[in-house]
């Protein structure tokens, strides 16, 4: 497992509607290896609003759909959760996803 890995997870937590959805990992490198039982990830929607806590994220990385990647609601999912693979972020995704979360968490850049 990989920071910026894309899982869709059956029956996710919380009062999500759907069935399935979608999880980018977000958790730093180290931590993903430890022996830790869960990262944080960042929910998936089929839409996309332009904020800047979002990612847009579509076809390009294994989704069906455009879609965003939504900063502003981080979830800690147990990795046993995520073990149905959809894609990987490129390095410019990752980049906008490093600064989606400094936005959504209010952390200022040195």
């Amino acid at each position: 497992m990989r920071r910026g890995e894309l899982y869709r997870v059956p029956r996710p937590p919380g009062r999500d509607p759907k069935s399935f959805r979608v999880f980018a990992v977000v958790s730093r490198q180290v931590l993903i290896d430890s022996r830790f039982s869960t990262v944080v990830c960042a929910p998936v929607y089929s839409a996309y609003e332009g904020l800047s806590t979002q990612v847009p994220v579509g076809p390009d990385v294994g989704l069906k759909h455009d879609s965003g990647i939504y900063c502003d609601e981080l979830v800690s999912l147990p990795k046993t959760m995520l073990t149905h693979f959809v894609g990987m972020l490129p390095p410019d995704k990752l980049r906008l996803l490093d600064r989606a979360l400094l936005i959504a968490l209010q952390i200022q850049e040195d």
